[in-house]
């Protein structure tokens, strides 16, 4: 019980303390549109990286065996525990303007992430990938691999097969997977800050915005905190027959 009060009770300050009255002119103030729209762009852009790129990296690691599996899958959850300014600080060592892969892109094509819409997708990218990785990994490890085996039989080749037969038996998994990498990605701060910084309309997403606005306009802070906790509450009970049905 003292836990359940312990988690609830932020939340319900956040609820109490919110400016109800003017909640729907807060929420339609040019900035906060402006995080909002930048928030939602960068989120999905991201998901979009994170399903591309976790979901072949997720069907390596649950249908194929070779030596380094269990390495890779540390490194692969390696952003899961590690601290997301501390991510921030390793993508610049690695694509900011003097970085590893960075100074190459620069004097090649000219182009730099850091402090950029592009480099906050890359930022939220790379702490999102993890929750999509994992949940694919787990959907693949539960289907049953002799539905695949019976098309192999048949004739179809190894992209057919996973076409046609493995991703529509994870599909569950793959959209759980996709949703929770959307909202922790909608959510990232501390890599996005570093890595992209805090500039309005160009790399202000809301998590910036909540940041900047409880220094100078606690109200604002407030309502964009009340947004952020609704998405939030949204994937929760979007997802619960899903965690429910895999816990029983």
């Amino acid at each position: 019980m003292l836990g359940m009060v312990f988690l609830v009770l932020p939340l319900a300050g956040l609820l109490v303390r919110a400016p109800w009255s003017t909640l729907p002119e807060r929420l339609s103030e040019p900035q906060v549109l402006e995080a909002l729209r930048l928030s939602l762009v960068t989120a999905s852009l991201a998901t979009v990286i994170c399903l591309v790129l976790g979901v072949p990296l997720a069907w390596l690691l649950a249908r194929t065996d070779f030596p380094g599996r269990r390495l890779l899958r540390a490194l692969v959850t390696v952003p899961l525990v590690l601290p997301p300014v501390v991510g921030g600080v390793a993508l610049l060592l690695v694509l900011g303007r003097r970085g590893l892969v960075g100074q190459w892109l620069e004097s090649a094509f000219g182009f730099s992430l850091p402090f950029t819409t592009a480099g906050v997708v890359v930022a939220e990218a790379f702490v999102a990938m993890p929750f999509l990785v994992i949940a694919v990994e787990g959907a693949l490890r539960a289907a049953d691999v002799r539905y695949e085996e019976a098309a192999a039989t048949l004739g179809a080749s190894r992209f057919t097969v996973f076409r046609r037969v493995t991703l529509p038996l994870v599909a569950p998994g793959v959209l759980a997977g996709a949703v929770l990498c959307w909202a922790r990605a909608l959510g990232e701060f501390g890599a996005t800050i570093t890595f992209a910084g805090n500039f309005p309309g160009r790399t202000q997403t809301m998590p910036l915005a909540v940041y900047l606005a409880l220094e100078t306009e606690p109200e604002a802070a407030i309502v964009l905190s009340l947004v952020l906790l609704a998405v939030s509450v949204l994937i929760l009970v979007a997802l619960r027959d899903r965690w429910v049905g895999a816990a029983a």
